[in-house]
């Protein structure tokens, strides 16, 4: 994400757009001179540069997956340091009173918030691909997306985006007849959503076919996961597919200061992401989560 700002100051005959920080999330800017044969043209009329700087990487965690009794994840404790919550629409977790107070959690900490549809999966966590026809896929979305967008209004909420789950997620990425369904969905719920997925080698492509059903893309990036040489994520069953901790925050740290991943192989892949995917099942995710707040907010 990219935020247009201008910053004017006048001295003797020329004026600057200043060296500015705005709290500690931005760099430094440099000086860009605008000259002016006037000293008042600042104040009747002028044509200022504009810088375009880049906002810092919102992080965003999968959340509301209890169910019932049983217990998943640390949702009071990640809330607070992250910027956007995918909440369960009941399909692979979640069920009605789960989903409202993870909601009341995300109003309390001011997160913004997002559906995350799968498969009608609850045994397998939605971690299996199911072959559904288009018009399943679309009416599974619009069930789920409809369930977190009228629990969101009767607190005040409004729901932003859409990030599938698992396996609904993966064939998304895989399988244009499954995009071409969510893209479908997305553009027939009765109001504008976004739609997240992974920033891949493809992703430019993705986003033009996004537009066609006039969806803006919010691309993701996985702080604790192994990427592979085409820039899919290595495949959960296997030993490396998730870093521990050391790797996870040396991962974060290269994404800040130069846009890129390394991947199983060695090769540096670039990822243009909008937004950092991490996870808080436990008290060691949660203090990574608050550490990798500390490196974003640091840069």
């Amino acid at each position: 994400m990219y935020k247009l700002l201008i910053f004017l100051s006048y001295e003797v005959s020329k004026t600057y757009i200043t060296k500015a920080k705005l709290h500690d999330n931005y760099k430094n800017l440099q000086y860009y001179p605008w000259t002016s044969n006037h000293p008042f043209s600042h104040l009747i009329s002028f044509k200022p540069l504009m810088t375009v700087i880049r906002n810092p990487m919102k992080l965003n965690c999968d959340l509301g997956e209890s169910f019932g009794n049983w217990k998943m994840g640390l949702d009071e404790q990640v809330m607070p340091f992250i910027d956007q919550a995918n909440i369960a629409c009941g399909f692979h977790a979640g069920d009605p009173l789960v989903i409202l107070n993870t909601l009341k959690l995300a109003k309390q900490h001011n997160v913004t918030i997002g559906a995350h549809p799968s498969y009608p999966d609850l045994v397998g966590f939605g971690r299996r691909s199911m072959k559904c026809s288009k018009q399943e896929i679309i009416a599974m979305m619009l069930y789920q997306i409809s369930a977190i967008d009228g629990m969101a209004k009767s607190l005040g909420l409004n729901l932003e985006y859409v990030k599938p789950h698992g396996a609904l997620y993966n064939d998304m990425m895989l399988n244009p007849n499954v995009r071409n369904a969510i893209f479908d969905a997305i553009r027939q719920y009765p109001k504008k959503l976004k739609l997240m997925c992974q920033a891949t080698k493809n992703l430019e492509a993705h986003k033009k076919e996004a537009q066609t059903f006039n969806i803006e893309i919010l691309a993701e990036v996985f702080a604790d996961r192994c990427y592979l040489d085409d820039g899919s994520l290595m495949p959960r069953g296997e030993i490396q597919a998730v870093h521990n901790q050391q790797k996870t925050l040396g991962q974060v740290e290269q994404l800040m200061k130069t846009g890129t991943v390394t991947t199983n192989t060695g090769k540096t892949l670039i990822i243009q992401a909008d937004s950092l995917c991490v996870h808080g099942d436990n008290i060691e995710a949660v203090n990574m989560i608050q550490t990798i707040r500390d490196l974003i907010q640091g840069e």
